[in-house]
């Protein structure tokens, strides 16, 4: 009896280890978020753009389309040119996060110092100092909003106390003209994944993925006689010689890519992908440029439809 309850209770000792490790390197990951957040501030102005509001943002040379009333003279007197004083739009509104905590997260090989998990964290507290700063509501699905300097601990303290056997986003009700950041490797059937990402764009939503991968998941650099261990379900295969497996395994790797691509393109969201081996500064600058609204509006448009760029392919960041 004593046997088969150690057996039953073996996986939950798992999972409970793995949570007070998460909860050991939270601190360190809080700040290297902040960190990570601090260098790319010096490198944007925020999500900071024109707009209705009270507070003084940039000048800039006067344009054809513009309305005499905008000319400050003041500046304008000092130079040859005319310039338009622009204001801050101040309409905040909110971004949501997914970070994918399943088992599969959990990965990391010697070609990188971290585990995708890790990572994901990394990312999402950093962006949530960045968006919290630019005066944004930022949240965990299933969870309420936080606003203000705090928020980025608030968020870590909601992810310390998420757990997920699965990989794919949970089902919650946001806001329409919201954002919705999604940490994962996307590993999980297309068809799957993409239903979880037409329902939340349904719902007005304009949404951001970030695939993030170990390196080795990409490259397969194994040799020889290898067993493989799926990291969810428990399934294992042993490869007599693991290189014969290298050229196809990519192909379907980058099939898997372009398909999660045309999946984003069609709802209007962006794709970035992301290894672990790489600067995290790289991923989140790229992310807070989409979420800048440096390439539309961030206010939700049904998207047109468009031809397939040249090549699909993402550049990883």
């Amino acid at each position: 009896m004593a046997n088969a309850r150690a057996k039953t209770l073996q996986p939950f000792l798992a999972e409970e280890a793995e949570a007070h490790g998460l909860a050991a390197r939270m601190p360190a990951l809080l700040i290297e978020s902040q960190r990570v957040a601090h260098t790319v501030t010096h490198g944007t102005h925020g999500r900071r753009r024109p707009g209705p509001g009270e507070t003084f943002w940039q000048f800039r040379h006067f344009d054809v389309n513009d309305s005499l009333s905008g000319i400050d003279w003041r500046r304008s007197a000092s130079s040859d040119h005319l310039f338009v004083r622009e204001r801050e739009w101040e309409a905040a509104h909110t971004v949501w996060l997914w970070v994918d905590l399943s088992p599969s997260m959990r990965f990391r090989s010697t070609l990188s110092k971290v585990t995708k998990e890790s990572r994901a964290v990394v990312l999402a507290l950093a962006l949530t100092e960045l968006l919290s700063r630019a005066g944004e509501r930022v949240g965990l699905l299933g969870s309420v909003p936080f606003a203000g300097r705090n928020a980025g601990r608030k968020v870590a303290e909601v992810l310390l106390n998420e757990t997920s056997e699965t990989s794919l986003p949970p089902p919650a009700r946001l806001s329409r003209f919201s954002e919705c950041l999604l940490f994962s490797d996307f590993l999980e059937p297309v068809d799957e994944t993409v239903a979880r990402f037409q329902s939340i764009a349904s719902q007005g939503v304009r949404g951001h993925l970030v695939q993030i991968l170990d390196p080795a998941e990409e490259t397969l650099p194994y040799a020889g006689r290898t067993e493989f261990a799926a990291s969810e379900g428990g399934e294992r295969m042993i490869a007599g010689r693991a290189e014969s497996l290298r050229e196809s395994y990519q192909e379907r790797m980058e099939r898997h890519r372009i398909d999660l691509q045309d999946a984003a393109r069609r709802l209007g969201w962006s794709f970035v992908a992301h290894h672990t081996d790489r600067p995290p500064e790289e991923v989140v600058l790229a992310i807070h440029s989409h979420l800048a609204g440096l390439d539309r509006d961030y206010r939700y448009r049904a998207p047109r439809p468009a031809a397939a760029p040249a090549n699909p392919t993402a550049e990883p960041a």
